[in-house]
């Protein structure tokens, strides 16, 4: 008897997986390929050559040229780019605090059911229809100076006695930005922390207030403990959207004024379509991209 025959003996052979088994795991992949595909073609694929692109010296006309790590170290001498850093991490700390509060609020106000609560959670959740280009240009009309209702009524009522630069000068084109993006995500980031708030069981604030917890320590000990996941998710979409911000600077305030609200993926847009250089719009976009997943990422974990 050889030695591989004793082997065969000592070991039993594993047995076949049975043919349903295999065909289920089948209609699985060709069920999960759509995805995959469309995924690896608009995400795997785009990150792949991004990355590629900031390791070379890349014009829009002309040939490529390895070049790394160079487009990354030019980035440290970018003074625009370190303003729109300092800028948009000031703009996203004040607007995900905003955000969060105002739409807790709206989503405590008609957490409730009772008359009319169905038409305030309509309206509050309209804005979040309207798109962003066109909200921008909405606040762009009711805000200018020579043609815009908002001054005029101000002045009739009494409160102000000149126009408002609404736009004109840093602070207020970065409070008037805040106060567009609080009309049009406020609704929305309520019905997300609704649907967390009626998910807790309402058998749990019944036992509170049987024990003589008041309305403070139902909302610091069960409502907020017990939303937490819910405003977990609802600060990562403020935070990356913030981070992200394009089109309400683009449109609202073209950066201005003096290059005062230009944001990180403004400077990227500029350097990629303004003087062709890919290659360091794209280092900067992974740059942005790392800062992203890794902001995401602890705050997770500190909200788990």
């Amino acid at each position: 008897m050889t030695l591989t025959s004793a082997r065969s003996l000592r070991r039993p052979a594993r047995p076949a997986p049975p043919a349903r088994w295999r065909s289920r795991k089948a209609q699985g992949w060709l069920y999960a390929a759509p995805t995959a595909a469309i995924v690896g073609v608009l995400f795997v694929a785009p990150l792949v050559l991004v990355v590629w692109m900031s390791l070379n010296r890349w014009p829009l006309l002309g040939p490529a040229r390895f070049n790394a790590p160079g487009n990354y170290l030019k980035i440290a001498d970018n003074a625009l780019f370190v303003d729109a850093v300092f800028f948009t991490l000031k703009y996203t700390a004040i607007t995900t605090v905003l955000l969060s509060a105002v739409a807790l609020g709206l989503a405590l106000l008609v957490q409730e059911r009772g008359p009319g609560i169905g038409f305030f959670r309509t309206a509050f959740f309209l804005p979040g229809a309207v798109g962003f280009a066109a909200a921008g240009l909405l606040f762009y009309g009711m805000l200018n100076n020579d043609f815009g209702p908002i001054d005029p009524m101000l002045q009739a009522l009494g409160i102000t006695s000149e126009p408002v630069r609404w736009i004109g000068t840093p602070d207020m084109a970065l409070f008037s930005t805040i106060a567009l993006v609080l009309w049009r995500f406020a609704g929305f980031n309520m019905l997300i922390l609704l649907t967390g708030l009626q998910a807790i069981p309402v058998e749990v604030y019944e036992a509170a207030r049987s024990d003589g917890a008041g309305r403070r320590q139902i909302f610091t000990k069960i409502t907020l403990p017990l939303l937490r996941p819910t405003l977990a998710l609802m600060l990562i979409l403020s935070v990356t959207g913030s981070l992200l911000a394009f089109d309400q600077f683009f449109v609202f305030t073209n950066g201005g004024p003096d290059n005062s609200t230009v944001s990180m993926v403004m400077v990227i847009y500029r350097a990629a379509f303004f003087r062709f250089d890919l290659g360091g719009a794209a280092a900067m976009s992974v740059v942005l991209l790392v800062a992203l997943v890794g902001l995401n990422t602890l705050m997770m974990r500190r909200l788990r």
